[in-house]
């Protein structure tokens, strides 16, 4: 029988009416065989600890190896347990899903003002994928052709911004864009942008 892998590191970072269902709250019958990922970088906040964990069957658990199972240190498992538990009593997913929430439509309504860009207005995580394929061919003001994704971001980091090309996460041509940073750091990164993209003719 097949397994079902289910990464949920984003259940708690969604906005408007989207609900998150986990594969298994779907379709029950993939209860036996689904194996849940999850951790505390995301949905607390904690992303320098790098720690998740898996939730499943005994006999998916079993199959991940025992290399997949290693004890975590024991200031890792404290701080972490600390942290959600601290967390949990503060509202704190509420909190966190608001202020995502703001900086989420604000980058959104700057980029789609930025020459050349369709930016969609994800329902998740604190990402967004705008497209450039109406800017690919055109010449930016130093001379040279943003021939795709792959030339738009080394170019975009010498006008002083620093994007990822979207074809690492398999599709283009745009480019990601993170929003977990202070306002005016997504405020002044837009900027960048919007100003790099008005160069190009």
């Amino acid at each position: 029988m097949s397994g079902l892998l289910s990464d949920d590191m984003y259940e708690h970072l969604v906005y408007d009416d989207f609900e998150f269902f986990s594969p298994a709250q779907v379709e029950p019958g993939l209860y036996e065989r689904t194996l849940t990922l999850n951790g505390v970088s995301k949905a607390y906040c904690m992303t320098g600890w790098r720690i998740g964990y898996a939730v499943g069957r005994k006999h998916l658990i079993k199959a991940m190896g025992p290399c997949s199972r290693n004890r975590p240190p024991t200031p890792t498992r404290r701080a972490v347990g600390l942290g959600r538990c601290a967390r949990r009593t503060a509202g704190f997913h509420s909190e966190a899903q608001r202020v995502f929430k703001s900086a989420r439509d604000l980058c959104v309504s700057m980029l789609n003002q930025a020459k050349g860009l369709r930016c969609p207005k994800p329902e998740g995580a604190f990402y967004v994928y705008p497209s450039c394929g109406r800017g690919d061919g055109a010449h930016v003001a130093i001379g040279k052709k943003l021939e795709s994704t792959r030339t738009l971001s080394p170019s975009c980091w010498r006008r002083g911004g620093a994007v990822v090309q979207r074809t690492a996460f398999g599709v283009g041509p745009a480019f990601r864009v993170s929003y977990a940073v202070a306002t005016s750091q997504v405020e002044e990164a837009c900027r960048r942008i919007q100003r790099f993209c008005g160069n190009l003719t």
